[in-house]
């Protein structure tokens, strides 16, 4: 009758590998970091369990026979094995993945975002970028967003803030009006205005509209710069609007150089719990690399004359 044989655990073959590779329990016990008893009583019930001999035992040493050697060498393979395993599972740990959630704003998704997250989603399959396009900032202290892409001169200062780069502003118009570039900002008064609503909140250009006696030539106000855009291409008259959202139109014309006291910087904000969450900085780290590279689209171009008013 065939005897009843356990199989072999891992630590079996740890064992026998250890004995093989050391030639001692003494070797053994030290690489294992147990006693020379314990190894000694292990390798008793492995060869008992087995029903085999797997060492020789000398004055010199323990040395493998061809049983022992052929355990010790599934060991090898086996302990290799394992440590591919390992360095593959936590390669992938370190690989950013899961959910980001974003909050931006109409203008800057439409105009400087969408393409970059299109890119960062090439980069990185494993996250999910879930964004909410808002005028107002969300909440990051109370989690409403991981992270926001936000344009602000004065950052909140519990958040974590990193610059990417300074949005440049000018007045621009549809073609059709026939303005030529460079004009003095006076002369622009007599033209129809398109003018920010109060929620908005664009205090910056409304100061600057009313200092420039402009606010009496406002025809039309709406609360989003995206909708102002709009307007312009419609013909309804001339407006400020960020460089990046205006000029790839080719029927909207730059009429003034970039407004020194309108320019704003653009802020990647995160609450600092997320300072060591991995996707995050993958985020922030593609997004400062590559709208960076933008940077002179995104300042503004001024314009080529010799004159210039502003």
């Amino acid at each position: 009758m065939q005897k009843n044989r356990s199989h072999l655990a891992w630590s079996d073959f740890e064992t026998v590998l250890a004995v093989a590779n050391a030639g001692s329990l003494s070797g053994a016990s030290r690489a294992l970091g147990v006693s020379h008893a314990t190894v000694f009583r292990r390798l008793g019930d492995i060869e008992q369990r087995l029903g085999v001999i797997l060492f020789e035992r000398s004055r010199t040493g323990y040395r493998p026979t061809l049983a022992g050697e052929e355990i010790a060498d599934t060991a090898r393979i086996m302990d290799e094995t394992a440590l591919a395993a390992e360095r593959k599972v936590a390669g992938r740990d370190l690989e950013p993945s899961g959910e980001i959630w974003t909050t931006t704003t109409d203008s800057l998704l439409m105009g400087v975002l969408a393409p970059l997250f299109t890119q960062f989603r090439a980069r990185y399959p494993g996250i999910l970028l879930d964004v909410a396009v808002s005028n107002q900032l969300f909440n990051l202290t109370r989690r409403e967003a991981d992270v926001a892409i936000r344009p602000s001169n004065q950052p909140p200062e519990n958040l974590i803030g990193r610059p990417l780069t300074t949005i440049g502003q000018a007045v621009y118009g549809h073609r059709s009006f026939g303005i030529t570039p460079g004009a003095p900002v006076g002369t622009l008064a007599r033209q129809p205005w398109i003018g920010a609503g109060p929620r908005l909140q664009d205090s910056a250009v409304d100061h600057w509209m009313d200092h420039n006696g402009l606010k009496d030539a406002c025809v039309y106000r709406v609360d989003t710069l995206v909708s102002i855009f709009s307007a312009i291409r419609s013909g309804m008259g001339l407006a400020v609007l960020p460089c990046y959202l205006a000029d790839g139109d080719p029927d909207i014309v730059q009429l003034t150089d970039p407004i020194t006291e309108l320019q704003y910087g653009l802020w990647f904000l995160m609450h600092p719990d997320l300072r060591g969450v991995v996707r995050i900085h993958a985020l922030m780290d593609f997004l400062t690399e590559s709208i960076r590279a933008q940077a002179p689209r995104l300042n503004g171009r001024s314009l080529d004359l010799t004159c210039r008013h502003i």
